[in-house]
């Protein structure tokens, strides 16, 4: 259950929604946290619920038959997180979902709240809103990966969180960019050397 602090925190968050349409909304929520290092979701599990994120960062990641791990999304504070197979297509996670550092949730059964949603239009409204922002974030992904090249897409994802470099492993920042860290090093590099004229 939230308390009062949670309650006037996600007020904040989600304006719009009555105070009514709130109250139901938060009844079905609790606050999960997660240590840095503990599987949020777990690869192969109908994992039916839907987060966000107050603190922390959540890695997703595939394990490859080499045993290598491709990171595929990357989820941070004021963001919300779910399996997209789970939620959107109905099916077992293809991925793995880690928190990456000490994380707050707040996380609602979106199977319990489907019939909340369909009668209540701001949180139906609500519900597609996040559903649409999962399938456009996918697209961006898929987008960048044409449009863009290692260097840029790097660019794009420093203006977006200018933090992000201190608190991922290159590692995981490489294949998150389809690079290897070798060349997100060259990729460093270059930005941090003014070009000679």
């Amino acid at each position: 259950m939230l308390n009062s602090d949670d309650i006037s925190f996600y007020l904040t968050r989600f304006k719009g929604l009555s105070i009514t349409d709130a109250i139901a909304l938060f009844k079905l929520a609790q606050t999960k946290k997660l240590a840095a290092g503990d599987i949020y979701i777990h690869q192969n599990s109908n994992y039916q619920k839907v987060a966000f994120i107050k603190k922390g960062l959540i890695r997703m990641y595939q394990l490859k038959p080499s045993g290598d791990e491709v990171t595929l999304m990357l989820r941070w504070e004021n963001k919300f997180i779910a399996s997209h197979d789970s939620i959107i297509l109905q099916q077992p996670s293809r991925f793995i979902y880690q928190a990456l550092e000490d994380t707050v949730l707040m996380e609602i059964d979106y199977r319990k709240a489907q019939p909340l949603m369909e009668n209540t239009p701001k949180l139906s409204a609500l519900r597609n809103e996040f559903l649409l922002a999962m399938l456009a974030e996918s697209m961006h992904r898929v987008e960048s990966f044409i449009m863009l090249s290692p260097e840029e897409r790097y660019l794009q994802l420093v203006r977006e969180k200018p933090d992000i470099v201190n608190r991922v492993p290159d590692k995981y920042l490489a294949t998150l960019l389809g690079i290897t860290p070798v060349s997100l090093s060259r990729i460093r590099k270059r930005i941090a050397t003014p070009a000679k004229r």
